[in-house]
């Protein structure tokens, strides 16, 4: 028993390293993930910068919320997040103008969340300018500011950069993830064999896509 015991840890430790190894070796480019020809630049080189590209009326775009805010909370130090709404569609645009909107007035952490439920739990029409000012002033926004913000000059210039940036990034659907402005994943490359996203093994695919931008850096 005390062999066992002494054993066990080291056991462990291998089992360990043997699977993050094997993990690793797996990670395939055109399965895992896909390079950005040509690579996108990137705000701040002092860190590594991972975008989501996603829509509020997104079902798999909601969906990603929880687990994507579990790994937000773990995220490595040097990791730089930021959110940018995806335009493939003219239809799409209210929607990027409501996140524009919604940041621009630093309520990101208040409503972004909120958002997603509206539309997908409570099935509210937020695309919708009226409704979604209606909304907002129930969430104890003031109504005129938000509409105001909203139909702004740099609110309606961020929504139609939106669409280049979209292009730009070659973006194949929503929800997707750009490492660095070089290496897409989105959670539809690690499905299960019944078709459902296996969101464990895709932010463990995430992590090694950001020490594989780490290493292109020359860090660690």
């Amino acid at each position: 028993m005390q062999i066992f015991r002494r054993f066990f840890p080291l056991a462990t430790a291998l089992a360990f390293f043997l699977f993050t190894g094997v993990a690793t070796a797996q990670l395939v480019v055109g399965k895992d993930y896909r390079l950005i020809n040509p690579p996108q630049p990137v705000d701040n080189r002092g860190k590594v910068e991972v975008v989501e590209f996603f829509w509020y009326g997104c079902p798999h775009c909601s969906n990603l919320q929880p687990p994507l805010k579990a790994w937000l909370k773990r995220k490595p130090a040097d990791v730089e997040f930021k959110r940018l709404p995806a335009v493939f569609q003219d239809s799409w645009v209210p929607l990027t103008k409501a996140y524009y909107a919604i940041e621009a007035m630093g309520l990101v952490d208040k409503l972004h969340h909120d958002v997603f439920a509206a539309i997908h739990e409570k099935k509210l029409r937020l695309q919708d300018p009226k409704v979604l000012f209606d909304w907002v002033a129930k969430q104890g926004i003031d109504r005129q500011k938000f509409m105001d913000t909203y139909n702004s000059f740099a609110v309606q210039t961020r929504a139609r950069r939106s669409i280049d940036i979209t292009r730009n990034y070659d973006i194949p659907g929503t929800p997707a993830l750009v490492v660095d402005g070089k290496y897409l994943t989105a959670p539809s490359m690690t499905l299960n064999p019944d078709n459902s996203i296996n969101y464990e093994r895709y932010f463990r695919v995430l992590d090694e896509v950001i020490s594989l931008a780490r290493k292109s850096r020359g860090g660690k």
